[in-house]
């Protein structure tokens, strides 16, 4: 019974550490690409990359594809109740196997939109595609950690089921 009891929190531990490295690459390439947008395309600017890939230069106030654009306290309180939900979850469950990358990349994207947000008053949007909002690193790793997120639900799930 010892030995499971010391392997299971080795297991959380390893989860916990897991899910802060993936924050720290997360926040790091997000605002890494942002410096190197506002370094290189004026605000309102933009730069042909390839095909229909374009980079731009724009402020978003809101949240995802400028929900909420007035910004402000409703945007923290959303991204702040999210984010203490998931936390939350996450502690009671850091042993489920491959919680630990969803719960990293939702808290890293967050965090690196919220660093924008504390340091200029909104996030910098730089990647375009065609009939499509702007969108940065942050929001690519809060999409693909909700996804994630409901793949490592469901397989839970089904595992839990059977």
């Amino acid at each position: 019974m010892a030995a499971r009891g010391a392997s299971v929190v080795r297991d959380r531990s390893a989860a916990w550490l897991l899910a802060a490295i993936v924050v720290l690459v997360v926040v790091a390439l997000d605002q890494l690409a942002k410096g190197l947008v506002r370094g290189a395309i004026p605000p309102g600017g933009s730069r042909e990359v390839i095909g229909p890939l374009t980079f731009v230069h724009v402020h978003n106030r809101g949240v995802a594809f400028g929900f909420l654009g007035g910004g402000g306290l409703p945007v923290l309180l959303v991204t702040a109740a999210a984010l203490a939900l998931l936390v939350g979850y996450f502690a009671r469950h850091p042993d489920r196997p491959y919680l630990w990358l969803p719960t990293g990349m939702l808290l890293g994207g967050a965090l690196g939109n919220l660093l924008d947000r504390l340091r200029q008053g909104f996030v910098t949007d730089f990647i375009h595609l065609p009939h499509w909002p702007a969108f940065n690193v942050a929001d690519m790793c809060i999409t693909g950690g909700v996804i994630a997120l409901v793949l490592v639900l469901e397989r839970h799930g089904r595992t839990a089921a059977a």
